[in-house]
């Protein structure tokens, strides 16, 4: 019988452990598969009611095909010859020909046209806006033909810009995911000071990864969500952080365990009991908090929030099935050369002891301390640049389209390829035309006649469609510039006060709307997700103020980040500026995540609470949990800061924001200011429940395993002792989450 017991309590672990590698297996290939329903056009992502996806709808009605214009442009620093012209006709036929064996053209190309001051040519190719991951290898393949003699060459426009930035994601799949795993296993190798154990975590992070994107992928393809290459590169790096963390929990429990338990399969059932709730508590407020982007007008923050949601979800699951059964498998093994062994003393170090003992005896200079200096760091909150970024900017360290852009506007003017639409209803059209043409910016208007991208012929008359004109106006500056924005809006002020009914459009009417989008987007879910937050907390631990006060430290910490990201954007990495969606996206997750530590803190401090009484409850909980959080904060800025592989402003800009803030949050607000600010308040932290009038004895003894009714010798160690005690430390660079059996 106690063969067979045995041999139940090894299949257990391996069936956990097979079922997993063989769903990596076939779900790994779906998984690879989630570029190809990647939308990455801005303009895709949004909502109907838009003024620019309103336009888009009635252009239609104008038998116009929507295109994304490439413009070759060749400069000279001299007036050309005139054989150029001739020369440059030869390169564009032979550009329409790459193009069309690409099946990429969507219309005829334009002649060359020869800039006023001679020195410059250009023509304009109209591409399929539709064509996906082929757009940049036919960029690429124009980009190799033979340049024009004496002449500097350029493929740009706003297809060579868009190819230039979904360039960037061309490394998500491998260049990014190898940064994540390479950091994260050369911390774990530190932590740990053993080659097998890293390995069985990394694995975990690997498994949720690998079921996280294949689950993605099948809501993206049934059309329920929308994904983007951002979308997908963040819940990437999500997963891998997460899982990681959540396994160092587990594994420094398991480790403490195995010195005191003799059968391993009890140490992990202990350190599962042990670990689970914190665990589950701490991936559900995660979950709550990215749900909370489903509320975004934005579709592609409305993909990233369930994105986000599914990889934390397979990151517990991992954690909490995967992990334990390998561990199990290993056994102590899994620990080598520095095994746990039974009945071992705890090895103790003093680091974490000695900061719970100096907060302990001076927590209002430290509440102070980190309080102003955090207050000083946010007060650089409004110098944040959140205006937008111009897509020809977005690719880090400059692209051939952004300086074709450059070039372009040196000798034609820039918005002449995407020119804004304006549909205006026919009667009194020209009333519409007159006033666009006035507004500063806008350097040409016509009527379309039914040719499109030319001007209209001599005494013709616009098209109609269901009573409707349309109206092109030529932007003098970039299409995808602040500058041309700017123009956009002061049009559309422009021709409503001509006729109210007027309406503008085109691409650089889309990024406007993208970015107010995105603007109220940060109004709306910014409360929203802290509302959700306090509400779980309230439930998790079961008391009013101590939510309330873990939620304003950590909003108080985002604003810090915030601060110091904006000096190091503009004065350190001189960034042109910042998206809205990136404060979104930030400030989601490192509320959501910056809660996860304080969740690993005050469930233990709870704990500790009703043995000792608060003040000293929460030092020791610092003591215990300190190594082991810090471990996981270092891992999860790690990662994120490997979103800065890719050459892209925004993921370099969410890449420090977060990993700064995880940081900050770690090592300052958890470590000092929290704990600080719970020793001050004492019992009442836990107001209504009934801790917040302090444990009664039979609590106490209840807490600590003794009857209530036997005799009490001894008593209660205080703060001061923790640091000579190095009571429930762990001595391989993290304490643990443990409570008293």
């Amino acid at each position: 019988m106690a063969r067979r017991a045995s041999a139940v309590r090894w299949l257990l672990p391996a069936i956990i452990a097979l079922l997993w590698l063989g769903l990596a297996g076939p779900l790994g290939s779906f998984s690879g598969k989630l570029g190809e329903v990647q939308e990455n056009d801005s303009a895709a992502f949004l909502p109907d009611s838009a003024e620019s996806t309103r336009v888009t709808e009635l252009q239609r009605g104008f038998a116009t095909e929507r295109t994304l214009p490439v413009i070759l442009l060749w400069e000279s620093d001299d007036r050309l010859p005139p054989a150029a012209l001739q020369e440059a006709q030869g390169l564009v036929d032979d550009a329409v020909a790459v193009a069309e064996d690409a099946g990429a053209l969507a219309g005829e190309a334009s002649p060359v046209i020869p800039s006023e001051d001679g020195r410059a040519l250009q023509a304009v190719l109209p591409f399929d806006p539709d064509l996906g991951d082929a757009l940049p290898e036919v960029i690429g393949d124009l980009r190799e033909l033979a340049p024009l003699d004496g002449a500097t060459s350029y493929v740009t426009g706003p297809g060579a810009v868009f190819s230039d930035f979904a360039e960037g994601f061309s490394g998500i799949d491998g260049l990014l995911l190898l940064a994540a795993f390479g950091v994260v296993l050369l911390i774990l190798l530190v932590v740990y000071r053993s080659p097998l154990l890293p390995l069985l975590v990394i694995s975990t992070a690997g498994m949720a990864l690998v079921v996280s994107l294949a689950v993605a992928y099948f809501l993206a393809e049934q059309g329920w969500i929308a994904v983007n290459g951002q979308s997908q590169g963040i819940a990437s790096i999500l997963v891998v952080g997460a899982a990681t963390d959540y396994g160092l929990l587990l594994v420094a429990r398991y480790r403490e365990e195995l010195r005191r338990e003799e059968s391993r399969f009890t140490a992990m059932r202990i350190a599962l009991r042990q670990s689970w709730e914190p665990i589950v508590a701490s991936g559900a407020t995660v979950v709550l908090g990215v749900l909370c982007l489903l509320f975004s007008d934005l579709g592609s923050n409305r993909g990233l929030g369930p994105i986000s949601a599914v990889s934390i979800a397979f990151a517990v699951l991992a954690a909490l099935t995967f992990l334990p059964a390998v561990l199990v498998l290993f056994g102590r093994a899994a620990f080598w050369p520095f095994r746990p062994r039974f009945g071992e003393e705890q090895r103790h170090g003093r680091g974490w002891a000695a900061v719970a003992t100096a907060v302990g005896r001076r927590p209002g200079r430290f509440l102070l301390g980190s309080t102003g200096a955090l207050v000083a760091l946010a007060l650089f909150v409004p110098t944040f640049d959140a205006g937008g970024i111009a897509l020809s900017d977005a690719v880090r360290g400059g692209s051939e389209s952004a300086d074709g852009q450059v070039a372009l506007a040196r000798h034609y003017e820039a918005g002449a390829a995407s020119p804004a639409v304006v549909i205006t209803p026919a009667d009194g059209w020209e009333a519409v035309a007159e006033a666009a043409g006035q507004v500063d910016g806008v350097a040409e208007v016509a009527p379309f006649t039914g040719e499109q991208g030319g001007p209209p012929g001599a005494g013709e008359a616009p098209v109609e469609s269901d009573g409707l004109v349309r109206l092109d106006a030529t932007l003098g500056d970039a299409p995808d510039s602040e500058a041309a924005q700017d123009t956009v809006a002061d049009l559309r002020t422009a021709v409503r006060d001509a006729d109210p009914d007027a309406l503008v459009g085109g691409t650089t009417a889309s990024d406007l709307d993208t970015q107010e989008t995105a603007a109220r987007d940060l109004a709306v879910i910014v409360p929203l997700v802290l509302l959700v937050i306090t509400v779980v907390l309230a439930l998790l631990l079961r008391a009013l103020l101590a939510p309330v006060v873990l939620v304003a430290t950590v909003a108080l910490s985002v604003l810090a980040t915030v601060g110091v990201s904006a000096l190091v954007f503009e004065h350190l990495f001189r960034f042109p500026g910042s998206d809205p969606q990136v404060l979104l996206i930030g400030f989601v997750f490192l509320v959501a995540l910056g809660i996860d530590y304080n969740i690993f803190l005050m469930t233990r401090a709870r704990e500790e609470s009703i043995r000792h009484g608060t003040r000293d409850g929460v030092l020791r909980a610092l003591a215990v949990t300190g190594g082991v959080i810090t471990s996981a904060g270092l891992v999860l800025a790690a990662t994120f800061g490997a979103l800065t592989v890719l050459p892209l402003v925004i993921l370099t800009q969410l890449g420090f924001l977060v990993g700064f803030g995880v940081l900050l949050d770690t090592f300052v607000v958890r470590s000092l200011m929290v704990p600080a600010a719970v020793r001050l308040i004492g019992d009442r932290i836990w107001w209504p429940s009934a801790l917040a009038k302090g444990p009664t004895a039979p609590e106490r003894e209840l807490a600590t395993g003794r009857d209530p009714a036997a005799p009490h010798h001894g008593r209660t160690p205080s703060s001061s002792s923790l640091a000579r005690s190095g009571e429930g430390r762990d001595g391989a660079g993290g304490g643990t989450l443990q409570r008293g059996r």
